[in-house]
Formats: C-alpha cells, sequence, structure tokens
C-alpha cells in the first residue's frame, strides 16, 4: 500500500466508474509551500502523484497553483500533472490564464478527462481589497451531456464573498440548464454556506455536504467545498489524508462523485 492509501476496497470504490457521475478532486496547493514553511513544487507533485490522486477521476481542480504577485508563475508543472493524472490542462490557451507564465488564472487551474469536451473556458475576474481572486467557468459535454464547471477561490471576508458570489451567480444565468459544479476554496466556514452560497445570491440553489479540511493537522473548518445545482448531487465526499498531504499544504484536498441528474 502505498503512503496515505485509502483501504483497497475504499480504492476500489473511488475508482469504479458510474454511469451519469463524475469523479472529481479539488486541492488548494498553497503555491507549493508545506507546513514546514518550505516552498517544494517538486514535493506538492510527489503527494499528488502518491496520496491525492485516485484512479478513475474525472477532474482536478488546484487552487492556489500561480504565484500570488504578477506576472503569476505556474507553480507546479503541468506537464508532469497530465502524465500523473491522465487529464488534459485545459487551460492551454494564454487567454484562458492570468498570462503567458501562469497555468491558471489567479491561482484557479482546470484539468479534465480527455473525453470530456470543453466548449469555452470563461474567466471571471472577483472583487477584491488585497490579494487577487478570480473564477475559471468551463462549459463542456460528455458523451453528449453539457455541463458546467465553476472554479474558484473566495475571499476570507464574508462581505467580499457575497460579492463575489453574486458575480459569479450572474454569469451563470438562468437561461442554461446544463447541470453546474460549482467548487473550489470557497473559505465559507459555516457547514449551511451562509448568505454567500445562498439562491438569492447565485441566483440558484446550490448543494452538497459540508466537511472540515482547515487546518491541515486538525481540521475543524470546512473552507473546500463541491457543491452543484438541481437535479445533480454530490453522492460520495471525501476528505483525503496522508503524511504527505498533512506535510505539503495547508488544505487537505477533497475527493467527490457527483451526480449529474437526468
Amino acid at each position: 500500500m502505498r503512503r496515505g492509501e485509502a483501504p483497497d476496497a475504499e480504492r476500489e470504490t473511488m475508482a469504479t466508474p458510474m454511469p451519469d457521475t463524475l469523479a472529481c478532486i479539488s486541492w488548494n496547493i498553497h503555491r507549493g509551500r508545506g507546513n514546514d514553511g518550505r516552498v517544494d513544487p517538486d514535493r506538492t507533485l510527489d503527494v499528488l502523484r502518491n496520496e491525492v490522486w485516485h484512479p478513475g477521476t474525472d477532474a482536478l481542480f488546484l487552487q492556489e497553483a500561480d504565484e500570488e504577485a504578477p506576472p503569476h508563475h505556474g507553480v507546479l508543472n503541468t506537464s508532469e500533472i497530465e502524465a500523473i493524472t491522465g487529464l488534459r490542462h485545459v487551460q492551454d490557451d494564454p487567454a484562458s490564464r492570468s498570462g503567458p507564465d501562469s497555468h491558471g488564472f489567479l491561482g484557479v487551474v482546470v484539468y479534465l478527462h480527455p473525453d470530456i469536451l470543453v466548449e469555452s473556458v470563461r474567466l471571471i475576474d472577483l472583487p477584491r481589497l488585497v490579494c487577487p481572486r478570480g473564477a475559471v467557468m468551463v462549459d463542456a459535454a460528455r458523451d453528449g451531456r453539457r455541463l458546467r464547471f465553476v472554479v474558484t477561490h473566495l475571499s476570507l471576508s464574508q462581505m467580499l464573498r457575497i460579492v463575489q458570489m453574486r458575480r459569479i451567480g450572474q454569469h451563470l444565468g438562468g437561461d442554461d440548464t446544463r447541470p453546474v459544479i460549482l467548487c473550489g476554496d470557497l473559505n465559507e466556514w459555516r457547514p449551511w454556506g451562509g448568505f454567500a452560497l445562498s439562491k438569492p445570491i447565485l441566483g440558484q440553489a446550490f448543494h452538497g455536504p459540508a466537511r472540515a479540511t482547515f487546518p491541515i493537522r486538525r481540521p475543524w473548518l470546512p473552507l473546500d467545498r463541491v457543491l452543484t445545482n438541481r437535479p445533480g448531487r454530490v453522492e460520495d465526499l471525501r476528505v483525503l489524508d496522508g503524511p504527505g498531504i498533512r506535510m505539503a499544504s495547508d488544505h487537505r484536498p477533497l475527493w467527490v462523485r457527483v451526480r449529474l441528474g437526468p
């Protein structure tokens, strides 16, 4: 058994494809800065390979995967992530990143299974006071089923989160019936989601369990979330753990299985 591996039966469940579902991983990698204060992107990649990645996963969403200061250099090796996961970096076009040296948009990076056809990638610049914040919206299709991913990293401020989610809600619109997977480091500590994650702000209701992911050693705050609108639902959600995970970042990663609905 590799370091940090789940028991065989659990890993088999996570690796087994299920009809009309998507398996996703979301992880704030803290720009490669570990719990020991050392910046070591190679260690982050090693932990992704040995403890975070699970075969059968369809999507990988990273936050804080670019440097915070302009020109927002990418932290990890995208080609190596593609080799580890078999997924495709969907932001290969510089227009879908913060700049030519970035891997994502303000730290948000999306990898998808090659059989997921990407229709468009939109960048949403979010209001902020100090730290840059953004969201990446990917419209896609799989086996003829249209779907949408919205990956973001929200502010620590409750009032700013409300404004940021309102901006995201405006981009969601009300005329598109495709299921939406909304995820990332939402920095919302209240299990019920607060006003920022409510229907009046987003324009539609999103649902999903809250599991503690922060701080890394003894999590008690559910800052990282994976949510979906109806008729989709989060069927299985697990907070990943392992000795490398506890050292490589300040957040634990999430693995989820989302049923897309009829």
